[in-house]
């Protein structure tokens, strides 16, 4: 339990933060998510340009420290590998 008023005040910013956090780390996995249905419906078109905009939504996590940028890497190489496979 957080004892000065300091430790009680980074524990409620951590509460936010963190709800903050998990919101984004859903909406990664949301855009991700848009991109394989596509896929899987076989239209490359469609595809594509689902990739594209999820292409900038995974950027912008990675560039908030939400998943790391390797992670995020290996997420958009993975996605285009599977829409070039159409």
């Amino acid at each position: 339990m957080a004892n000065s008023a300091q430790a009680r005040k980074r524990a409620r910013q951590a509460v936010k933060q963190r709800a903050h956090n998990m919101s984004l780390r859903s909406t990664l996995r949301t855009a991700i998510k848009k991109v394989r249905k596509a896929v899987e419906a076989g239209d490359k078109a469609a595809a594509q340009a689902v990739f594209k905009e999820s292409q900038s939504v995974i950027d912008s996590i990675a560039d908030k420290n939400i998943v790391h940028k390797n992670t995020a890497a290996r997420q958009k190489s993975r996605l285009s590998a599977a829409i070039k496979a159409l």
